[in-house]
């Protein structure tokens, strides 16, 4: 599992990156006497050369530390490299330092936008904005010497031909954060610069299990299929792609052992959505419903060839519009059940409430067949195999964020116990909860995975995170929940609509091309996008700031009263309108909608 690829394939760990009028260059400091990667600030064309260009006297280029490239993105008028400019490192994936990236910036390649009309010199600034956005990207993960894009299984079985190729040949590319911005990369050939980025989270820790040392890795891999934000990426596209999938690997090492679990979470896979309209719960759209068996049959058919056996658990509630969705999703799985596929719905609101989550227990007694027969991936400390997981636990709920976090903790509990079990360090009683350092720390961290996949999808930590984090529900848990949910719903409304904007030019959703009209909707001349919620809040706020002034006055005159109700009618006739049309008032996404 530890075997490194063909030296000539490693990627470089430390680079300087030199600012010239003309051209950036990389050039690589970590001692392994590599090319150089030049970048023309024209047209943003790369090209290898021997050495770093003499430095004129006049012009003394700028030099900058960095430590890998994460692609090139081409826009209107010219393209943009994306560097990391500083990491951090995290743990080690069987040996090999993890980092996080803690910075990156985008350098332009735009010489030709003095050239540029006008008009398209503010469609690029506006472009650029979205950059910024996507440089405060969180969750970013890499590593220069393993793949972690593959489940500890999945990469005991790559062949021995296949470990020896590029860190991104062998990626799976579903969670290749930068897979569409490294094409320029990879179409010039430049491997040692080519260095695949995961979403996703990544934490561990070490406890003593009596007289044992056992080391716990929780790692998340997002999916880049339908990726994007809370409110404007929700169900399925046509091919069967979800929202939100994560693929979660628990690991643990103990006494030479490696083991993995693996489960993964999406959100129903139906075509489905929920536009924000400045409602708390914007209605459920379900549409195209004739087609919801042949999406379904997609899906489902895509999780066996990855993972085998599938156990769906589905958490919404069984009445209102959450019970609409249940209700189709139940009717299209009842085409695809079957001795490889089961469906279980268990109403997570309805069994445990606010607080009793300790009734999951119900939950596991309906899956612990499924759970046990299925079993998890498991090598010796002479690096042979000797179990294999068969089957996937899928967990959805609406966002599949809270309450599948939740009941992801529990399942991932329940499987540390069983394979601690296995390997002796656990007696037939024992359990989790018996070392109370093992207990903290693996409640801790369920609870930092769920909140780092739920910021990168809503915006804020997880609800509930109390009850993942301590084992039972708090006041100050319940107070952050209400924060939470507060936050969540201003970004959705206001925030995310430009969040989705940049996710979609990074992921290569909206390619921009000469030929087309790339002018973002934001400009085109409509009401709804001249819609401004600040604007007529203030206006309300204005009315019924001279209605109460003039009911004050009340009394010098008949004619102040007529004055209050008609600011009052002013006021509510705006806030009528805007309840009316929310819709025109939300932050929207403005390059790209969403292929279904």
């Amino acid at each position: 599992m530890t075997e490194k690829g063909d030296p000539s394939q490693k990627l470089y760990t430390r680079m300087r990156l030199w600012e010239f009028p003309d051209e950036y260059v990389v050039e690589p400091t970590d001692g392994s006497c590599g090319s150089c990667m030049e970048i023309s600030r024209k047209d943003g064309s790369v090209k290898l050369i021997d050495e770093v260009p003499d430095c004129s006297s006049v012009r003394v280029p700028k030099i900058q530390k960095i430590f890998g490239v994460i692609g090139i993105l081409k826009l209107l008028a010219g393209s943009y490299v994306l560097v990391i400019t500083d990491r951090e490192c995290v743990g080690t994936y069987f040996g090999h330092p993890i980092f996080k990236v803690s910075s990156m910036k985008f350098f332009p390649c735009d010489h030709s936008l003095v050239n540029s009309t006008a008009e398209e010199k503010n469609t690029e600034a506006q472009f650029k904005a979205l950059l910024n956005v996507a440089e405060t990207t969180p969750g970013l993960y890499f590593s220069y010497d393993v793949n972690i894009t593959l489940s500890a299984q999945r990469l005991y079985d790559l062949g021995d031909e296949t470990k020896m190729l590029p860190l991104w040949r062998q990626a799976d590319p579903r969670f290749v954060w930068n897979n569409y911005i490294m094409e320029q990369l990879i179409d010039s050939k430049l491997d040692p610069f080519l260095l695949p980025v995961v979403q996703g989270s990544f934490h561990n820790f070490q406890a003593a299990v009596g007289k044992d040392i056992l080391d716990v890795t929780l790692i998340a891999r997002r999916c880049n299929r339908r990726a994007g934000t809370r409110m404007w990426r929700r169900g399925a596209d046509s091919d069967g792609f979800v929202a939100n999938f994560v693929e979660s690997e628990q690991m643990i090492q103990l006494k030479g052992y490696t083991a993995s679990f693996v489960q993964v979470r999406g959100s129903i896979p139906l075509l489905w959505n929920q536009i924000v309209d400045l409602t708390y719960k914007p209605k459920f759209e379900i549409m195209r419903i004739m087609e919801s068996p042949r999406i379904v049959e997609r899906h489902y058919l895509d999780l066996r060839k990855k993972y085998g056996n599938v156990l769906s658990i589905d958490l919404v509630n069984k009445h209102g519009g959450e019970g609409r969705l249940h209700e189709k999703f139940a009717n299209a799985m009842q085409h695809v059940a079957g001795d490889d596929v089961r469906y279980l719905h268990f109403d997570f609101h309805h069994i445990c409430g606010h607080v009793h989550f300790e009734r999951l227990s119900i939950l596991y007694d309906r899956i612990e067949d499924f759970f046990i027969k299925n079993r998890y991936f498991l090598i010796s400390e002479k690096g042979e195999k000797v179990e294999l997981q068969h089957g996937i636990l899928r967990t959805n709920c609406i966002d599949c964020l809270d309450r599948t976090n939740v009941t992801q903790s529990m399942l991932g509990r329940k499987m540390l116990e069983f394979q601690l079990r296995r390997l002796g360090a656990f007696d037939a009683g024992e359990s989790i909860s018996s070392y109370p350092n093992l207990d903290e720390s693996f409640k801790l961290l369920w609870a930092n995975h769920g909140d780092d996949i739920s910021i990168q999808y809503s915006g804020t930590p997880a609800l509930k995170g109390d009850f993942v984090r301590y084992g039972h529900r708090t006041a100050q848990g319940v107070l952050a929940d209400g924060c939470n949910a507060l936050t969540r719903y201003y970004l959705n409304n206001f925030v995310d609509g430009t969040n989705q904007d940049a996710v979609d030019l990074l992921q290569g959703n909206y390619i921009l091309a000469v030929s087309r009209d790339v002018k973002p909707s934001s400009q085109k001349e409509s009401t709804e996008t001249k819609a401004s919620f600040p604007l007529a809040l203030g206006l309300i706020l204005t009315g019924l700031f001279f209605a109460m002034l003039s009911l004050r006055n009340v009394g010098h005159g008949l004619r102040n009263l007529v004055y209050a109700i008609v600011w009052a009618s002013i006021s509510l006739g705006i806030a009528a309108y805007v309840r009316a049309n929310g819709q025109m008032f939300c932050n929207r996404p403005s390059l790209h909608q969403s292929r279904r």
